[in-house]
């Protein structure tokens, strides 16, 4: 197969998200899969104001846009995503999630070439648009025009492919949010990174760190730790703000670690300094209710038990390797309890079970979804 995938080394294969493209891991494996079979990745996105340099071996094209968010945000967005795409012709069109997905499906349709969709959640079902009528409704009328035209669509677990193919009568493929085996070598000091040596971490990373995460309970959470349980927070997001202001206003502000975005080896050594992973979305929006987060990936692979929600598909990994603790509700103190079990229990009686769980769940088998479908394209 690798001497079919070898033919296809002149495809040119446009890939656009609407974030700056540095901290999408996803896409950027994605993208790792084109290259080992020979094609010629381009990378669209936008560039922010605290955007951090995307330094990578393949074009990447980055609009600097008047608006950040909100509709005039995406106006402007796929606008510019059209023109450009209309100027620049490519083999294959890959559009990551909703807000990319018309300017791709218009300019493929009018070059004849073939279009993949990679929804990485349930676009209509965030939490951003539930109370939002007008936006929502936008969105929607969008998905139900274009998704039953597309032939080749992507999402990230079970659960979200079953509501597509409720939705539209169509056979969705899965490629999991599921991390490579590669670490940072070598794995700096807390000292270096200016971690407290001695205390107990608890990590939530990401850059969605946004509203119905659970971050603000566990910051609560510290009220009813002990002083060693620290809460550290790598990334940005909406919620950031508010929760810089909550640990002033709740005396917490030694207890919480704040660090920005981070490039992805960067970020995973912050990972590998910690004790306890956390994800602790809110079922409270279909998006969050079937979410399958990166994170929970990359805390196995580097060994940190983990305290999560219940949301359907991250409590069936932690079930199935019993890899950490689920909160009862996410009440702080509820939090806590599931903290103390994992601090009780200490990271080491974990470990057999984390190391099966990485083991079983691996990029290098998980990414032949992909090769397959572009194998699929010649």
């Amino acid at each position: 197969m690798t001497l079919l995938w070898s033919r296809k080394s002149m495809k040119k294969v446009v890939v656009t998200v609407t974030n700056d493209l540095v901290t999408d891991q996803r896409v950027m494996r994605t993208i790792g899969v084109l290259q080992e079979m020979g094609m010629q990745p381009t990378f669209v996105g936008r560039l922010l104001p605290n955007s951090l340099e995307f330094k990578k071996d393949y074009s990447h094209k980055r609009f600097k846009l008047a608006f950040t968010r909100g509709f005039l945000f995406y106006a402007n967005y796929n606008l510019r995503l059209f023109f450009y795409l209309l100027r620049h012709p490519f083999d294959v069109y890959l559009a990551n999630d909703l807000d990319t997905l018309l300017p791709n499906f218009l300019v493929s349709k009018l070059r004849g070439k073939p279009l993949i969709y990679d929804s990485h959640e349930y676009f209509t079902g965030v939490p951003e648009i539930q109370n939002r009528a007008v936006v929502k409704w936008v969105w929607t009328r969008l998905e139900r025009f274009v998704f039953p035209k597309l032939k080749h669509v992507v999402t990230v677990n079970q659960s979200i492919a079953r509501l597509y193919e409720q939705a539209y009568g169509m056979r969705i493929k899965v490629v999991r949010n599921i991390s490579d085996a590669n670490l940072p070598s070598p794995i700096s000091s807390r000292k270096a990174l200016g971690l407290p040596p001695d205390d107990f971490l608890l990590i939530n990373q990401g850059a969605g760190i946004n509203v119905d995460r659970g971050m603000e309970e566990a910051l609560l959470a510290l009220n009813f730790l002990p002083e060693k349980v620290k809460l550290l927070i790598v990334g940005d997001g909406d919620a950031v703000a508010g929760l810089k202001t909550m640990a002033e206003a709740e005396g917490l502000t030694s207890r919480v670690i704040f660090v920005p975005k981070q490039p992805y080896f960067a970020l995973l050594q912050y990972t590998l300094n910690a004790n306890c992973g956390l994800s602790l979305d809110k079922p409270l929006s279909p998006n969050y209710q079937y979410s399958l987060p990166n994170k929970l990936f990359d805390y196995i692979k580097c060994g940190l038990p983990v305290v999560t929600s219940t949301v359907v598909e991250v409590k069936k990994v932690v079930e199935q390797y019993q890899i950490g603790e689920l909160i009862e509700s996410h009440k702080p103190e509820h939090i806590a309890q599931s903290v103390e079990k994992v601090l009780a229990k200490e990271q080491f009686y974990y470990k057999t079970n984390l190391q099966k769980a990485a083991k079983e769940n691996n990029w290098e088998t998980e990414q032949l979804v992909w090769k397959t479908m572009f194998d699929s394209l010649s």
